[in-house]
């Protein structure tokens, strides 16, 4: 599937991935491979990420390693739409 990051600032990460977890605002999710659309508010915490990406320079540093080798991004709130295997996150 296909993910998106953005912030106020920038697109942070586009990328083709495995899978997402995501901090929804009743508890963490995670959508993999044809998932059924969705569209959720995110509440604080780590978006976490599995797959093989390639992290630019410019960007890397806000992203940390986490268990398994999944990438974890900090948010501290925000909004998802999964449709189509593709995942938009929008980030606080």
């Amino acid at each position: 599937m296909y993910l998106e990051i953005v912030t106020p600032e920038t697109v942070v990460l586009s990328a083709e991935v495995s899978t997402v977890t995501v901090p929804g605002i009743n508890g963490e999710f995670q959508m993999l491979d044809n998932h059924a659309p969705v569209v959720s508010l995110l509440g604080k915490g780590n978006v976490k990420i599995a797959g093989t990406i390639q992290l630019d320079e410019k960007i890397a540093d806000l992203f940390t390693k986490g268990e398994g080798g999944q990438w974890l991004f900090p948010i501290n709130g925000g909004v998802i739409e999964m449709k189509d295997n593709k995942v938009i996150v929008l980030s606080d």
